[in-house]
């Protein structure tokens, strides 16, 4: 669970046991918006890296082609929508571990106090602007599973492209990349014919923590709780896996 954002982690599980699709789609359909509207307006990936990247990882979530289609258009303004923003959190977990909580809403104040109570109620709190961001550094991160390749190989490979850093969690190979050599490493990892599960800017931690069994239990809720909530689309923590 280190450095990747939980919710992924979390989406494709519930996608896999096919479960609240509609909320996931709802997710990727507000992310798909704003990535048009911080693109200009454009709807074309071609010209759109952040569009680009949040249509490959919908797809990858099989969100049917009309949703996409749908968000792009609210994006362009060819289709009314709603007012959207983005908002990020910082804050405090189980075992003080330190978190932050992304989300685009299109109410601020009430995904404030949604947050706020999730955080209160399974062990942790919110913190003030700037005193948890300066723990984690901004980087590209790809996430590879092996197919056929040792890891040796994939871990060797993604460094001789230019990977600042590589990390396993469970059998996938989290690639970390600076935030400008993200698109370029991973057109060359595609075109070496690896599978890549998602390429996207994240949030790393500079130090990891370990917690305890019961902790780690505690902040597996908090995360479920927090995904819950149709705001939240990302959530980043430095617990060490």
């Amino acid at each position: 669970m280190s450095g990747h954002s939980h919710a992924k982690t979390i989406m494709a599980t519930k996608m896999a046991n096919d479960a609240k699709r509609g909320k996931i789609y709802s997710k990727y359909g507000r992310l798909i918006t704003i990535a048009v509207k911080d693109g200009g307006g454009s709807g074309d990936p071609t010209k759109n890296a952040k569009l680009k990247a949040v249509m490959e990882q919908a797809k990858s979530m099989n969100m049917p082609k009309e949703n996409i289609e749908r968000a792009i258009k609210r994006g362009t303004g060819e289709l009314a929508g709603e007012n959207l923003e983005e908002v990020s959190y910082e804050g405090f977990g189980p075992g003080g571990i330190a978190l932050i909580i992304e989300g685009i809403t299109d109410n601020t104040n009430r995904t404030l106090t949604d947050v706020k109570v999730i955080l209160n109620q399974n062990g942790g709190k919110m913190a003030g602007e700037g005193a948890v961001k300066w723990m984690f550094d901004r980087k590209g991160a790809i996430t590879v599973l092996p197919e056929g390749e040792s890891k040796e190989e994939l871990e060797l490979l993604a460094i001789e492209l230019g990977a600042e850093d590589v990390r396993w969690h469970n059998n996938f190979l989290d690639i970390y990349t600076r935030p400008e050599d993200l698109e370029k490493i991973k057109k060359s990892l595609e075109e070496k014919q690896i599978k890549i599960e998602s390429a996207s800017l994240d949030w790393v931690a500079k130090e990891e923590v370990e917690l305890s069994e019961k902790d780690k239990e505690q902040a597996q809720k908090l995360f479920e709780a927090l995904d819950e909530n149709d705001a939240v689309n990302d959530i980043y923590s430095n617990i060490k896996s």
